[in-house]
């Protein structure tokens, strides 16, 4: 039996994903750039937005790596189901 397959993202679903966060992340620091400001307030936001970003990333990075961990706990876990299925005689005698 083989493990269930999970879909797979497209190039288009990746592309869209890429296009919006350049979109956001361009008008964000165009905001910031050209908002009526002193430089210092300019300053502190263009730091929001950069720490906003890098947390983004990271968050991203985690969940992608949980996911893939509990792939590979199903993976072995059914591997195991199997193995034993094999082995399995259910005409032996007990003794």
């Amino acid at each position: 039996m083989d493990a269930p397959t999970h879909p797979k993202n497209t190039n288009a679903f990746f592309l869209q994903a890429g296009l919006s966060f350049g979109v956001a992340l361009l008008s964000m620091v165009l905001a910031v750039v050209y908002l009526p400001v002193d430089p210092w307030i300019r300053a502190f936001l263009g730091l929001g937005v950069l720490y906003l970003t890098t947390s983004a990333f990271t968050l991203a990075k985690c969940v992608r790596d949980s996911q893939e961990n509990q792939a590979v706990h199903a993976r072995l876990d059914q591997a195991r189901v199997d193995k034993i299925l094999a082995e399995h005689d259910p005409f032996r005698p007990v003794s």
